[in-house]
């Protein structure tokens, strides 16, 4: 089933509907990240117990990570924490820089190099009741080191060095973490979770520099546009707001969804677009070099699994999680003065 785009400026036109694709169909409504794009050909997605491969060249996926069987960590050291883990439901994934950062529904951690066999890290983090992994976040620190954050329910954000997973910081706060987001230089933290309030946090010592009012309900998302001044906060409350964190006494813009809450933000490369999904049927594309003023309203058909920008901005991903209209839809940027061809 091809979806509807409405909008007042077409910026993104549908190039493919891949139906043989079936996503995992997600019991936690709030969970919205399962699709990572790492270039226009390359997407990474959940199908089942599966962290899949999909090629829009090749047409056809292949398997990354099987979460149904034992899962065996390779990394071996005198006080490491890893553990084996078996029959994990995926509840949060990123890709980045050949690394693959995957929690679990009962508070796991599994991080895989995708140039290697075998999967280097698996742990527990947390054995609270409540120990859902919601968020994972994969960045650089400001001497250049990569980091894994983990945000969980129990109320706490992890900080793991990438090198060997050694958990090097712990953060706790009054409420269940929802999602995490790292800004572009590695300084600074956005921490949001069942709070109306959106912390900005030291990314190094965790201590909190601004909080953001003017949410009304429990925030899910957050994004950093690429010049690390502008942060995108998505919450219950069914809006995005942008905050320019050198004046966060206010927002600069609220942009409206449709029908239900802001589950997934993501912005292009270049930073001139803004994409935010809704929990079911909706996309909304937003032209940052308007002020937001100009958007396109993506209408399609079922749970959304995840959005993602391809890194040269050409492409925007979304996986539907229907049980019936499962598929992965691409849709390319249009240009104004030609179509992009089709590569499916």
């Amino acid at each position: 089933m091809s979806p509807q785009v409405y909008c007042d400026e077409k910026l993104h036109s549908l190039a493919g509907n891949e139906t043989n694709i079936s996503f995992q169909v997600l019991y936690c409504l709030k969970l919205r990240n399962l699709l990572w794009a790492t270039s226009k050909h390359d997407v990474y997605l959940m199908q089942n117990y599966s962290v899949m491969h999909w090629s829009s060249l090749l047409r056809r996926g292949k398997e990354v990570l099987n979460v149904a069987k034992p899962i065996i960590p390779t990394l071996k050291y005198p006080g490491c924490s890893a553990e084996p883990l078996s029959r994990v439901q995926i509840s949060t994934m990123s890709v980045k820089d050949n690394l693959m950062v995957a929690g679990g529904f009962q508070g796991e951690l599994i991080c895989k190099s995708l140039n290697q066999t075998g999967v280097a890290f698996c742990t527990k983090v947390t054995t609270d009741e409540n120990a859902i992994t919601n968020a994972v976040d994969i960045y650089r620190n400001p001497s250049g080191a990569t980091r894994v954050m983990a945000a969980n329910n129990d109320a706490q954000v992890r900080v793991l060095d990438a090198a060997n997973f050694a958990c090097i910081n712990r953060f706790t706060f009054p409420w269940s973490v929802n999602n995490t987001s790292v800004s572009p230089d590695g300084k600074m933290v956005a921490i949001l979770g069942d709070s109306a309030e959106c912390l900005i946090a030291d990314a190094q010592s965790g201590k909190v520099m601004s909080n953001l009012k003017g949410h009304l309900d429990y925030s899910f998302a957050s994004a950093w546009h690429p010049d690390g001044r502008i942060l995108a906060t998505g919450n219950q409350d069914t809006t995005c707001r942008l905050w320019d964190i050198r004046k966060p006494s206010e927002s600069i813009a609220v942009l409206k969804g449709r029908m239900g809450a802001i589950r997934t933000i993501r912005f292009t490369s270049d930073g001139r677009f803004l994409a935010m999904a809704e929990p079911a049927d909706f996309v909304h594309v937003f032209d940052a070099k308007s002020d937001y003023a100009v958007g396109q309203e993506i209408d399609l058909f079922g749970e959304i699994a995840g959005i993602s920008f391809s890194p040269d901005t050409e492409a925007l991903f979304v996986g539907v999680s229907d049980r019936t209209y499962g598929s992965l839809l691409e849709f390319n940027r249009r240009r104004y003065d030609h179509y992009l061809e089709c590569l499916f």
